[in-house]
């Protein structure tokens, strides 16, 4: 589809292994590529099924913000006004990052370095192991023995024997742990005391998205620290995860609306004393390069979303032989086609 200011064109992601995960299994997953008017910058949605966001409602916000006669901001600081907060996130997400890259592209400059941040380190990302049988997972791991961090989906009544299995496979592995919200808080509390024995980084989203309480009490009764994924997605969300006492949030730029809103969360968060994860969607090197440039901020990287691809249309970060990340040296987001 296309407007006179931007076009949007669906594309179709192949995954190299189906994902699995408490609420699933899928082997595609359909993003969106955001163009502005001759190229002048490029942006993604991409929201996976359980978000319940459905791609009628980001067209729809699309269509209006196409119709408007306002200019492009020239100005970062004036792109989450220009975006208003009223749409799908993963719709004014595709324009955010666009406007970012225009502004980037204009001033000749790379992003982290329009928006004054240190130019990011090559830094290793986590690299996921979806939910199969322990043996399956196993041999996942021993796959990526170049893989010195993985993240491992669970959410199942044989969490244990999995973790043991890929322990045992990879015992030279950092192992962050992702329940997607399929516990109660007794049960995560539970669980996580007899996975700690594993030596674990992080466990991330044990509990639904709505029990922020129930997270604070997994938080306050276990050492390995706990991540917020699904529960943050407002700098409200922020404040209220940094009071019941969760020690980190997982930052995406699509759950949050784009790289202006994901900046002012995390530098929150820092201020509350939280530490940060960089995540992604199952989304193309366009998105997870835009995200790429906050890397020097975080604590935790989890941008490994094109290795899990078949067909990423695009050339943006590049991983070497021990998944660290290398920003592109070009203007903007840095992001071109293949």
């Amino acid at each position: 589809m296309s407007a006179t200011r931007f076009s949007w064109q669906a594309l179709t992601l192949e995954l190299v292994v189906p994902f699995r995960l408490s609420y699933g299994v899928s082997e595609t997953r359909q993003v969106f590529w955001l163009r502005l008017a001759e190229d002048a910058g490029w942006g993604e949605s991409a929201i996976p099924p359980y978000y319940h966001i459905p791609q009628a409602e980001i067209i729809a916000f699309w269509e209006q913000m196409a119709r408007r006669d306002v200019p492009f901001p020239d100005d970062p600081a004036e792109i989450a006004a220009w975006v208003d907060a009223e749409g799908p996130a993963p719709a004014r997400c595709a324009l955010d990052i666009a406007l970012h890259d225009r502004i980037a592209r204009r001033a000749g400059l790379p992003l982290h370095q329009l928006l004054r941040l240190s130019r990011p380190q090559p830094r290793a990302t986590a690299f996921t192991i979806p939910i199969a049988e322990p043996d399956e997972m196993a041999r996942m791991a021993r796959e990526v023995l170049n893989r010195p961090v993985l993240k491992l989906k669970l959410g199942s009544e044989d969490d244990a024997v999995r973790v043991a299995a890929v322990r045992s496979a990879r015992p030279d592995a950092r192992l962050y742990l992702d329940a997607n919200a399929a516990w109660s808080p007794d049960e995560a509390v539970a669980r996580i005391r007899e996975l700690e024995r594993f030596g674990l980084d992080l466990v991330e989203q044990p509990v639904p998205k709505e029990d922020i309480e129930g997270m604070g009490q997994v938080q306050a009764r276990v050492n390995v620290p706990i991540v917020a994924d699904e529960s943050v997605q407002t700098l409200a969300d922020v404040e209220r995860l940094a009071a019941a006492g969760v020690r980190g949030i997982n930052l995406k730029l699509m759950k949050v609306g784009g790289l202006a809103p994901a900046l002012q969360m995390l530098k929150r968060a820092r201020a509350l004393g939280m530490r940060i994860m960089l995540g992604c969607m199952i989304e193309t090197s366009l998105g997870v390069t835009a995200m790429a440039h906050f890397i020097s901020l975080a604590d935790w990287i989890d941008l490994d979303a094109p290795l899990l691809i078949r067909n990423d249309p695009f050339e943006g970060v590049r991983y070497d032989e021990r998944a660290r990340i290398h920003l592109p040296q070009r203007p903007g987001i840095g992001v071109i086609r293949k």
